[in-house]
């Protein structure tokens, strides 16, 4: 069995720029999906093409939204894309606006067979789904599961898609396992489940793969909680790999961008419900590159 430490899902080449495809929502106040996949994936020099799952006048945490779904525009978006003779090096999902969306990332797997599939099934926290998010949402997102390259679910999302309850964030080593061992069996070739708290001050994200076992990666906890924090760990953790660093090296330089984006959110007005503040680290992201 190899180790994860020595496992690269990409290989940077010389100054050619990777060209990733951020399959997200775009929401016009609020730090989430491609206001925060866009800067980062392109301060770690990436080409990133949005493709727009919906539109938000703001993220779903505040109590009032407006939100378009773009379901109905995508295939003729893609067919330009065709027309265009785009090549993509990865396809990154997150948040969805339909369960028919699914079909048109299966469509960008389809012809771009050679791209990296990150895939952040977005649905929920907490033990409960996001408001605009139904059991059909859910099942076609599950389909994604097979063939991931690497998926990065919560808690929350790892229980929705192998239907396994949701035991709260203290889940045990044992929980983490099952949880784990079912989305490789469901085709998952690499799997990071997130945000893992037992009460001790300490975060923790575990990392397994097809060839290596679970992993654990440990951080301080902060006393707060901030939208859009899984947004921005599952888009450093692919803004790493797109570096050409170590599966292993990116989940820890994951968390700890995410730490230090939510130290510096502290200071800002309406933190908590605003989201997380990135824009003062994102040269951490650029360091990745020398």
């Amino acid at each position: 069995m190899s180790e994860a430490k020595d496992l690269y899902l990409y290989k940077r080449e010389g100054s050619y720029i990777p060209r990733v495809a951020a399959v997200h929502d775009l929401c016009g106040y609020g730090k989430c999906s491609l206001g925060v996949a866009i800067p980062v994936l392109s301060a770690a020099g990436c080409d990133v093409c949005p493709v727009p799952t919906s539109l938000f006048s703001a993220h779903t945490k505040f109590p009032s939204f407006y939100m378009h779904d773009t379901t109905e525009m995508l295939d003729g978006y893609l067919d330009a894309w065709v027309e265009e003779k785009i090549e993509l090096d990865a396809v990154y999902s997150g948040f969805l606006g339909s369960a028919v969306q699914v079909d048109a990332i299966n469509r960008l797997y389809r012809e771009h067979p050679r791209a990296l599939r990150i895939v952040d099934p977005v649905m929920g926290d907490g033990g409960q789904k996001y408001p605009t998010y139904t059991d059909e949402m859910c099942e076609a997102t599950a389909q994604l599961v097979d063939g991931a390259d690497l998926l990065t679910p919560n808690l929350t999302e790892a229980s929705i898609l192998t239907h396994i309850p949701y035991q709260g964030q203290d889940a045990s080593e044992a929980y983490v396992e099952r949880v784990t061992d079912t989305l490789l069996g469901m085709g998952a070739k690499c799997v990071v489940l997130k945000g893992i708290a037992r009460g001790d001050g300490k975060v923790r994200n575990y990392l397994i793969g097809r060839d290596f076992g679970l992993v654990e990666v440990v951080k301080e906890q902060l006393p707060y909680m901030l939208h859009g924090t899984g947004d921005l760990y599952a888009s450093g953790l692919l803004a790493a790999i797109m570096a050409g660093r170590s599966l292993l090296d990116a989940v820890r330089f994951a968390g700890d961008f995410v730490y230090d984006a939510m130290v510096a959110t502290r200071s800002q007005p309406d933190f908590e419900l605003r989201g997380v503040s990135f824009e003062g680290v994102l040269g951490e992201v650029t360091d990745l590159l020398r």
